[in-house]
């Protein structure tokens, strides 16, 4: 009999159990191999890989009695010998490349789960891992936060962005959203995070709430179409649009700033990064006087924006300084980068518009939050179904180690 032994043990969950298992292994010269244990409801799953003396009765003896305690203990208990070869070919497995999927939504069922199972294993991954993050509620209270599982998977290389576009496919068509990472040191450990501020971090553009203000919704709104039509560029359509508030008296900004609706989940997210130590910014194409009221209301580091020209209390209806666009705005994410000395694959970029694909691509990790189809495609990772706190689950952190 080989010296290497699977035990899987299972029933109901107590703490005696547990120990009561591990204290008989004690009483023998057992080495642990490997150990995993999981709880669902009431009922305990535990596994070990072990080796066994190396005298056969001793081998004997431990098996007879970690089976005699399991009896006892209302556990069932099965084992199977494994081979020197089975070992180390299981041993070279863990070497292959790790990922990290995020399933999140409303809800999850089988459905679902049994799409992700299928398309993975298309791949060639095996999943070794799963566990929830978001926590367990109530039935009763069962519609007042996301599900969260995240899957640990290892095997061969894949095309990550072409699984990304496959998973993405799979999200849209079932409601839910889908995240996958190389699981590599930095999921863990990023540093800053920056945000747009317009239908990101806000829920308004705020250049159309300016516009009514003005009397001018209509034509910005034409010089807005033209521009998603492709027949103006940023730049132009900024400049274009500002043109049209000429006269806007600083007091519409300020009650307009005043009134911004932060996005669901926006404030949690905040909370929990800074107290994790990130630092936080604002890079938009939108304007810094509003930037800077959210910066104070919400204890933001940086703030990068487009500056309105205010003159006698008004709009002068012109820009100053550079504009700020997607190139602009990938430029500003690798300085910051540079300025708190750490790498690209420490930042995490979340925005809506194509000007964001740059500077989503460029950090190292890149969400289109409730974006347009182009963006959600173009983007590393997606976030549509959910509140803007769930970035947390991004970085494996479970609802319990976050603050409300």
């Amino acid at each position: 009999m080989s010296n290497i032994v699977q035990l899987n043990i299972t029933g109901p969950d107590s703490p005696d159990h547990i120990n009561g298992i591990l204290q008989t292994l004690s009483g023998y010269d057992v080495t642990i191999l490997d150990i995993n244990q999981a709880v669902v409801y009431e009922s305990l799953s535990l596994s070990l890989l072990i080796e066994l003396p190396h005298k056969e009765e001793d081998e004997e003896s431990v098996l007879k009695d970690v089976l005699y305690q399991s009896h006892n203990l209302g556990l069932h208990l099965g084992f199977r010998a494994i081979s020197s070869e089975e070992y180390e070919g299981w041993l070279r497995s863990r070497r292959l490349k790790r990922y990290t999927l995020t399933v999140l939504g409303p809800s999850l069922t089988a459905r679902h789960i049994a799409g992700i199972t299928e398309l993975i294993r298309h791949v060639g991954l095996e999943i070794s891992y799963t566990h929830r993050l978001s926590a367990r509620r109530p039935l009763s209270d069962s519609g007042s936060g996301p599900t969260c599982i995240e899957l640990d998977l290892h095997g061969p290389a894949v095309d990550i962005s072409w699984l990304r576009q496959k998973f993405l496919a799979l999200s849209q068509d079932s409601g839910i959203d889908i995240g996958i990472q190389e699981d590599t040191p930095y999921r863990r450990h990023r540093r800053l995070i920056a945000f747009d501020m317009d239908s990101t971090l806000i829920r308004t553009e705020v250049i159309d709430e300016l516009a009514r203000r003005a009397g001018v919704s209509q034509e910005v709104c034409r010089i807005t179409d033209m521009a998603m039509n492709g027949k103006l560029d940023f730049k132009q359509s900024l400049v274009s649009r500002v043109a049209q508030l000429k006269g806007l008296p600083r007091s519409e900004l300020e009650s307009v700033a005043n009134e911004m609706p932060l996005t669901d989940g926006a404030q949690r997210l905040i909370r929990n990064l800074k107290i994790l130590g990130y630092k936080v910014a604002i890079i938009s194409g939108g304007f810094s006087f509003f930037g800077r009221h959210l910066q104070n209301r919400l204890g933001i580091d940086y703030v990068f924006a487009n500056e309105l020209e205010i003159e006698d209390d008004q709009l002068t209806g012109r820009v100053c300084g550079e504009i700020v666009d997607g190139e602009k705005k990938a430029e500003l994410l690798q300085h910051l980068a540079d300025q708190e000395n750490i790498s690209l694959e420490q930042v995490i970029a979340v925005g809506d518009g194509a000007n964001d694909l740059p500077m989503l691509n460029l950090a190292g990790l890149g969400i289109a939050f409730r974006a347009k189809p182009m963006v959600r495609e173009g983007a590393k990772q997606a976030l549509s179904n959910v509140s803007l706190d769930c970035v947390l689950y991004f970085l494996g952190l479970r609802d319990r180690e976050a603050m409300a």
